[in-house]
């Protein structure tokens, strides 16, 4: 029977990992062994938290009426900021060897929150300072006399459209980077029909894509595991990586989308499922590919804005596979074309924590 404290203490959001007097690990809750990886206990903390500045911490007050308070970054598929809080426990017989109480809270949503709204104002003020220059220009010449004339103000006009359409889709996907980022350290944990997701970005791509007579072809491999994941945002990842594939592909070469088992992903040994997204254009040099997912960045900045890219798409696309805890792998041969491949982990079973070491299967619900 698990004590009712413990019961109690799982049922916190916040990781909560309670101490002896040597400084090993009694009890960690739900969330503490999804943070740090804790699946036993009797170990010191360091074996789970190698961070300075929290076990000197921790020794300080161990044993002690006596609180720290420290702001800590973890490392992570995601760096994600923690603000700890850790609390001595003075020897006495009710508090059956807690030397020190140890609870992370996690302050990466109101960090990033800070962060966006600085790179927001850098990134805007930045981007919209040649098309709103643009703008004036036009606008002051058509205050003066080529406004008489029709040929020119229409001229005119169709470029201010253009660039205030521009102008509107760089704020929108600002935005739609901020947002992603705000949260990129929580991961999704509904199950997501891909081929669902798939069908409803080729049928927002089909005008596009037979007015630039790029036909797109989706394959499904058999046996493929459940991913977890937010439909909305893996609908952004595929449309993105689609409509890239319409724009700079060969007219008259079908896009190939592919969907199959992956038994490992790279960079884990985790095994999931990878989308392919594969054109047959021009390519991308070799220099270029690890670059592709920076902020602004154009491989041919003249060709992007020519067909309406911001340069912030496959930031967008990185962040979100991130967020979902994948990888994406881009793979191109110039004068052949270029693959995008988004690898999804299949949801293993969560293990929870043994009191004599060890795991236990649990279902799967929270965040890592």
């Amino acid at each position: 029977m698990v004590p009712l404290t413990d019961r109690i203490l799982d049922h916190f959001p916040d990781p909560t990992v309670l101490l002896d007097g040597r400084r090993s690990v009694i009890y960690a809750n739900g969330a503490a062994r999804e943070l740090l990886d804790i699946t036993r206990v009797g170990h010191d903390l360091a074996m789970s938290l190698r961070h300075p500045r929290v076990l000197d911490a921790v020794d300080q007050v161990l044993g002690r009426d006596e609180t720290r308070t420290v702001e800590v970054i973890l490392p992570g598929n995601t760096t994600r900021n923690f603000e700890m809080f850790v609390s001595g426990v003075p020897p006495a017989p009710d508090t059956k060897g807690v030397g020190a109480v140890l609870v992370l809270r996690d302050m990466t949503t109101a960090r990033r929150a800070e962060q966006m709204r600085a790179d927001f104002v850098a990134n805007a003020s930045h981007e919209l300072r040649s098309p709103l220059a643009a703008l004036l220009g036009f606008i002051e010449t058509l205050e003066g006399p080529a406004g008489s004339d029709e040929d020119t103000r229409t001229r005119f006009l169709g470029i201010m459209l253009r660039e205030a359409k521009r102008m509107a889709l760089l704020i929108d996907d600002l935005l739609s980077l901020s947002r992603v980022e705000i949260n990129e350290h929580v991961r999704p944990t509904a199950p997501v029909d891909i081929a669902g997701v798939l069908l409803n970005v080729t049928e927002a791509l089909s005008v596009q894509a037979k007015v630039a007579n790029v036909p797109i072809r989706v394959n499904y491999g058999s046996n493929l595991p459940t991913v977890h994941g937010e439909a909305d945002q893996l609908f952004q990842v595929f449309r993105n990586l689609i409509e890239n594939a319409i724009r700079y592909g060969a007219k008259g070469e079908a896009i190939d989308v592919r969907v199959e088992a992956a038994q490992r992903i790279p960079g884990s040994g985790r095994s999931g499922i990878a989308i392919k997204v594969t054109d047959h254009g021009e390519g991308i040099p070799e220099e270029a590919i690890p670059r592709l997912t920076e902020r602004f960045y154009r491989v041919d900045k003249a060709r992007s804005k020519s067909v309406g890219g911001t340069g912030l798409g496959l930031a967008i696309v990185k962040h979100i596979v991130n967020r979902h805890r994948g990888h994406l792998v881009v793979e191109s041969t110039l004068g052949k074309g270029s693959t995008f491949t988004v690898y999804l982990p299949a949801e293993p079973p969560r293990q929870g924590l043994l009191p004599g070491g060890g795991t236990v299967a649990m279902p799967s619900s929270d965040v890592s």
